[in-house]
C-alpha cells in the first residue's frame, strides 16, 4: 500500500511539473483600445510560478505599468520597445498592465508588489496619488523605476526616473511659435489626458505665453490623446464662426484629428496657409506631413526607453549606485521649413 501511494504521488508531481512548463502565453488586451483606458494585464510565460522560475533560472522579475498601447503612435512604440526588451532571453520575467486611469494603475501596482516583483517599472497616468503604493513597494523590497513620465512623490520612494523633459518640450514649441512673429495669435489648444506629465508640461508653457504675450486662447479642451475627440473640438470652433490661426495639439494623433476638421471645412493649413499646425511625438507620418508643409511644427518625445531602464537595473544588480537619479532623454523640435528626409529616418517613430 505504501509503495502504491508513493508511486501515485510521483505521478501527480510529474504531471504538475509538465503543466507548469506550458504556462499562460495569452494576453488580456481586450480593453486596451479604450481611449480612457481600462486595465489590461499581460501574464508572462509561466505566470503562476514566476517567482520560482526567476529564482531557479536567474530571471529578474519585473512588473511594468504603462498607459493604453493604442493611446497614440508614441505609446505603441514605447510599449513595443519594452515588450521586445524585457524577455526571458534578456534575463527577465515580465508582467504588463495597461491603463490611462490612475486608480487602475495603482491597483495593478499593488498586485505586482504582492506577486513579489523585484522591480516595478512605472509610467504613471497621473502625477499625483502614488505615495502610498510606493511606500508599500519600499516595505516589500520592490524597487521602483519611473519611465516616460514624472510623478509628485518623494525621491526616496524610487531609485531612478528615466523621462522626457515635458516642460522643455512645451517651452521649445512655444519659443518656436513666438518666433513666427504672427500679426495675431488666436489659438485652439487641444490637451492630452489631464494631469499627465505630458499634458502639464506642454500646457504649462503655452498657458504662460498666452498670459505674458497677450495671445488669445480661442478654445482649450482635452481630447485625451484621441484624434476623433480633437476633430470634434475643432469642428465646434469652426461651427461657432470663431477666428483662429494656430492649432496647438499635444500629440500627433490629436493634430491629425484637428486637420481632418479643417479639411472637411475647406480651411487651408501648413506653411503659408490659414492655420499653423503643431503636434508632438514625431510619428514618421507626422514628420512626412511637415516635409510636405501641411503641418508646421512637431516636438520630439523619445519612446525608446527600455535600454535606459535595463542599464539602471544592471547597475542595481551589481550593487552600484545610480549617480543620476533623473535621466533626461535628448529631444528637439522640427520645423517644416528645415526638416529633411534624414531627420525623418533618424527620428520618426
Amino acid at each position: 500500500m505504501r509503495k502504491k501511494l508513493i508511486s501515485t504521488l510521483l505521478c501527480v508531481s510529474m504531471m504538475a511539473f509538465a503543466l507548469t512548463g506550458c504556462g499562460n502565453t495569452g494576453t488580456s488586451d481586450d480593453n486596451a483600445g479604450s481611449s480612457t483606458g481600462s486595465t489590461a494585464t499581460e501574464a508572462p510565460k509561466d505566470d503562476a510560478d514566476t517567482s520560482d522560475t526567476a529564482t531557479s533560472g536567474d530571471l529578474i522579475k519585473v512588473g511594468i505599468i504603462n498607459n493604453d498601447p493604442n493611446e497614440s503612435g508614441y505609446r505603441t512604440a514605447n510599449v513595443n520597445d519594452l515588450k521586445k526588451h524585457f524577455t526571458e532571453d534578456n534575463g527577465y520575467s515580465a508582467q504588463f498592465a495597461y491603463s490611462n486611469k490612475n486608480e487602475e494603475q495603482i491597483a495593478s501596482a499593488k498586485k505586482f508588489i504582492q506577486d513579489g516583483v523585484k522591480y516595478l517599472l512605472l509610467s504613471a497616468a497621473d502625477t499625483s496619488g502614488w505615495d502610498s503604493v510606493l511606500k508599500e513597494a519600499q516595505t516589500a523590497g520592490t524597487q521602483v523605476i519611473l519611465f516616460d513620465r514624472t510623478i509628485e512623490a518623494d525621491e526616496s520612494l524610487y531609485v531612478a526616473s528615466i523621462v522626457s523633459d515635458m516642460e522643455k518640450e512645451g517651452e521649445t514649441a512655444v519659443e518656436w511659435l513666438k518666433n513666427q512673429n504672427l500679426d495675431k495669435y488666436e489659438i485652439i489648444h487641444i490637451q492630452g489626458v489631464m494631469g499627465s506629465a505630458a499634458q502639464k508640461g506642454r500646457s504649462g508653457a503655452l498657458d504662460a505665453a498666452v498670459k505674458s504675450e497677450g495671445w488669445k486662447m480661442v478654445s482649450q479642451q482635452t481630447a485625451e490623446w484621441s484624434a476623433d475627440k480633437a476633430q470634434q473640438i475643432v469642428q465646434s470652433a469652426i461651427d461657432s464662426k470663431e477666428s483662429f490661426n494656430v492649432i496647438y495639439a499635444e500629440n500627433d494623433d490629436m493634430a491629425k484629428g484637428a486637420v481632418a476638421a479643417l479639411d472637411n471645412a475647406g480651411i487651408s493649413h501648413g506653411v503659408g496657409k490659414d492655420v499653423i499646425i503643431m503636434g508632438f511625438d514625431c510619428n514618421k507620418w507626422a514628420l512626412e506631413e511637415l516635409k510636405a508643409k501641411n503641418w508646421n511644427y512637431d516636438g520630439q518625445c523619445n519612446p525608446f526607453q527600455a535600454s535606459y531602464i535595463d542599464d539602471v537595473i544592471k547597475k542595481l544588480e551589481k550593487g552600484e549606485e545610480i549617480e543620476e537619479k533623473t535621466i533626461i532623454l535628448d529631444e528637439k523640435g522640427f520645423d517644416a521649413e528645415t526638416i529633411t528626409q534624414e531627420d525623418i529616418d533618424a527620428n520618426g517613430i
